[in-house]
């Protein structure tokens, strides 16, 4: 009579097991089957991040790239040795100083917030205005720049870096073909070299390759949200943004939603075209979430609202505060982090 009852016991528990995990397989089947459409839709509209940014006139070896790493946080490239590429572009806080506007070597502020190096290497061109065309051109700028790193001339530049030893002779291994290694487009070389190694990958990269696991359920309703607000217009591929140029609202003036100080042109003052009046380029959304304060002014320090900001100058939607934070929870997926090895 007791084995009888045991036995019930056993096949109860049994039975209740396989219950349990078939409510749990169903459920499973159900979030897939919600955002199956998701999924075949991110594949298309998405893409993972490549491994490397590549520049077939700047072929990235290891030697070049050590040599980038150390120009990159050398003061000495600054009139008085106290700015380097890091002090604006800190690799510690995901390659922003997080202020509105960066100080310069003789203590005076640039007049457009300084934008991540991860991943720039990818984007369609350099600054806010596109103006230059790749990380090597952007990377001499700052450099002679009077309100940044205030060097005097590219001859200066590079008098200072042939005083020094070490200088001498990670030059010549990164460039032995060149008679004189040292010389201001081999710096900027280097720089551009080291920059292309900063990528940062995330779960969304697994996901968007077709691990459709790799979101939880609520980012795939962020994404979803992301989607239906209209934000894949300017924001897709495998940078969520970084390639094409926009104006800055389209649906009214950005400096009234903003509270910006100053108006800013943007493309114009480059182009001189009435049409790029208020144009910039458009942001990658890679890192989105360390890379405050927001926009080309860094007028706006909440993510949150620099979502709803977004919504509506240029969808023309009024995000809800549920909307703005479905969109948050999906961007914050887009966090990755730079290899230790890049970093000082």
């Amino acid at each position: 009579m007791k084995k009888l009852f045991y036995l019930f016991i056993l096949v109860s528990v049994i039975s209740c097991g396989n219950n349990e995990k078939k409510t749990e397989n169903q459920q499973e089947k159900k979030e897939e089957n919600q955002f199956a459409e998701l999924d075949q839709k991110a594949k298309t509209l998405f893409a993972a991040l490549p491994k490397e940014a590549v520049n077939p006139d700047n072929p990235v070896t290891t030697e070049k790239v050590a040599l980038g790493k150390a120009l990159y946080f050398d003061k000495r490239l600054s009139k008085d040795n106290t700015e380097s590429c890091n002090t604006c572009h800190n690799l510690d806080t995901y390659g922003v100083d997080n202020s509105p506007f960066s100080k310069g070597n003789n203590g005076g502020f640039g007049g457009r917030n300084s934008p991540t190096t991860l991943n720039a290497a990818f984007h369609l061109a350099q600054f806010w205005d596109g103006r230059e065309p790749d990380v090597e051109a952007q990377a001499g700028g700052p450099v002679l720049n009077p309100v940044e790193m205030e060097m005097p001339s590219e001859k200066a530049v590079v008098k200072r870096l042939s005083e020094i030893k070490e200088y001498k002779e990670m030059f010549a291994k990164a460039f032995p073909n060149d008679k004189k290694a040292i010389n201001y487009d081999n710096m900027k070389k280097a720089i551009g070299a080291f920059e292309r190694k900063l990528v940062t990958p995330t779960k969304f990269d697994k996901y968007v390759s077709g691990k459709t696991n790799a979101l939880t359920e609520q980012e795939k309703q962020g994404l979803k949200t992301f989607i239906d607000a209209g934000c894949v217009a300017c924001h897709s591929g495998a940078l969520l943004g970084g390639k094409m140029y926009q104006k800055f609202g389209i649906y009214g003036d950005y400096w009234k939603e903003t509270k910006s100080k100053k108006v800013d042109n943007g493309r114009f003052y480059i182009t001189k075209k009435e049409d790029d009046k208020y144009v910039f380029k458009v942001p990658s959304l890679r890192n989105i979430e360390k890379t405050y304060p927001y926009f080309h002014d860094g007028s706006v320090a909440d993510l949150k609202d620099a979502v709803k900001i977004m919504g509506k100058l240029e969808s023309n939607k009024e995000l809800s505060d549920k909307e703005a934070d479905d969109i948050i929870t999906f961007l914050k997926t887009l966090t990755g982090s730079v290899n230790k090895s890049l970093k000082q």
